[in-house]
Order: C-alpha cells, then sequence, then structure tokens
C-alpha cells in the first residue's frame, strides 16, 4: 500500500507542471474552441487515465524491479565509468542525449514490427491526440520502454544526472510533439521532431504511420531514411484499424486477432 502511495505521489509531481504547461497552451491555442476540443478527446482522455493509473500506480512496483537491475549493470564496464568521469560533463550530456534518441529510435522500429506492433497499437489508437497521449501504453509497452530505453546508457556506465537530464528534456518534448496543434515549427522542424511531424505518425494510415520515429531530433529518421515532411498531412486524422476501444478494449486489443495488421505489413511500407 505504501508502494502505491509512493507512486501516486510521484506520479502527481511529474505531470502537475506538465498539465499547467499544456492548459496554459491550449487556453493561448484554442481560445473559444476550447471546450469543443474537450469534449472530442474526453472519451479518449478518460481511457488516457486509465493506463497511467494501471502502468504509473498499481504496475508501477513491478516495473521498478527490472529498472532496478538495470542500474545495477553500471559497474558492468568499469573502464567505460571511469572515462566519463574525465571528459567535459557537457559531453556526456550530449552523448547521453544522443545515444537515449538513437536507441529509442529503434525501440520504436521495433515496436512497428508485426511481432510488437499489437502492443504498440494502443498507444496508436488515439483517436483525438492530446499532450496526454504520450502515456497511453499498454502494460507490456510501458514495460519494455522501461528494460531498453536506457540499457546502452547504463551500461556504458554514462552519469545518472547525464541519463536523467536526457530523460527530462525528451519527456517534455515527448508531451509537447503530441500536443493538438498543426505546428511544422519552420526551418527548426528540420532539426527538431515537431508536433505535425509526429501527428504524422499517428495518421490513420499503415504506410505513412511508418515514419517519423524519433522523439527529440528527426536526425535519425533522416539517416535512416524514415522521415516524412508532415506539411502535405497537417490536421491528419489519427487512431488505428478497429477504432478506439476503451481501458478494457485496449488491455485486451494486443490479444485480439484483428489488432495484428502492422504497418510493415503494408505494401509500400517505409520502414
Amino acid at each position: 500500500m505504501q508502494a502505491w502511495a509512493h507512486h501516486t505521489y510521484d506520479l502527481a509531481h511529474e505531470l502537475l507542471p506538465v498539465m499547467a504547461a499544456f492548459a496554459l497552451l491550449t487556453v493561448l491555442v484554442k481560445r473559444r474552441a476550447i471546450i469543443a476540443a474537450m469534449r472530442r478527446s474526453q472519451r479518449e482522455t478518460m481511457t488516457n487515465i486509465g493506463l497511467v493509473a494501471l502502468n504509473s500506480v498499481f504496475l508501477a512496483p513491478f516495473i521498478v524491479l527490472p529498472k532496478a537491475w538495470l542500474e545495477a549493470q553500471m559497474g558492468l564496464f568499469p573502464g567505460l565509468a571511469n572515462f566519463w568521469d574525465v571528459v567535459p560533463a557537457a559531453f556526456a550530456g550530449v552523448a547521453a542525449f544522443l545515444l537515449a534518441e538513437f536507441t529509442i529510435y529503434w525501440r520504436h522500429r521495433l515496436e512497428h514490427h508485426r511481432l510488437w506492433w499489437p502492443i504498440h497499437a494502443v498507444h496508436h489508437s488515439d483517436e483525438t491526440i492530446t499532450w496526454f497521449t504520450l502515456l497511453r501504453k499498454h502494460p507490456l509497452a510501458k514495460l519494455l520502454s522501461a528494460v531498453v530505453d536506457h540499457l546502452p546508457l547504463l551500461l556504458i556506465g554514462l552519469p545518472l544526472w547525464a541519463i536523467a537530464l536526457a530523460a527530462v528534456i525528451r519527456s517534455w518534448w515527448g508531451f509537447f510533439i503530441h500536443a493538438d496543434v498543426p505546428w511544422t515549427l519552420g526551418p527548426l522542424g528540420k532539426v527538431l521532431m515537431s508536433p505535425a511531424a509526429h501527428r504524422l505518425h499517428h495518421i490513420d494510415d499503415l504506410v505513412l504511420c511508418g515514419a517519423n520515429y524519433g522523439n527529440t531530433l528527426t536526425l535519425w529518421d533522416r539517416l535512416f531514411g524514415t522521415y516524412v515532411d508532415p506539411q502535405p498531412y497537417l490536421n491528419c486524422a489519427t487512431g488505428v484499424c478497429g477504432g478506439s476501444r476503451g481501458l478494457v478494449g485496449e488491455l485486451a486489443r494486443p490479444f485480439v486477432r484483428d489488432s495484428h495488421l502492422a504497418p510493415e505489413n503494408a505494401e509500400t511500407a517505409t520502414a
């Protein structure tokens, strides 16, 4: 019981600043249309709240175990750990950020493989994406990201402060690119993943959603040929085959036969 209370406190501590920031953004952008926007997203928001509560409160103690094991592996290559002690802090910070982006890019592409897509499709099933959609994950997808995302950084002995800094940057930018705004970020959008570029990744099209896997940078998408310019697809419809299914339906989605058509099964899939 104490563990659940602790995770509830941590979740509130993490989300309250984000909620405040995006509530302000919504007021500034939506203005008179804010009530209509809230009504449209109400059903999906309730599903997202249920998944967040399940993943970040009730199941969190079980996800902490593999994360603790990963942190214990930091001493696996002591020579590398010593290396980070002598290089400039800025170098360690940039290295952690770029390696995290690289790892998450490939984890994300893996989730679009037919074996993992039924789990990842829960995230894509949101038909009215908002900043809160970032946290719409099946518990199995949450476990996968908890195990994979920090593993390379820990194995090469990067300092925890650098890993934590990279995580904070990626988290805030992840909320931003899920925001319901058609922003391409202009010239900056060539380097930074924009909300418009990520919305394209959520498009209800099995071919086009196999693009723009990056979280913060477009770098790895451009290098590996998966970047698609979002300009022709602004405000595109989002979702997956079968539509959104509510909390119970999303938890069951990976085990339902009609959820197993993955982006890579489409004729001209990007990845």
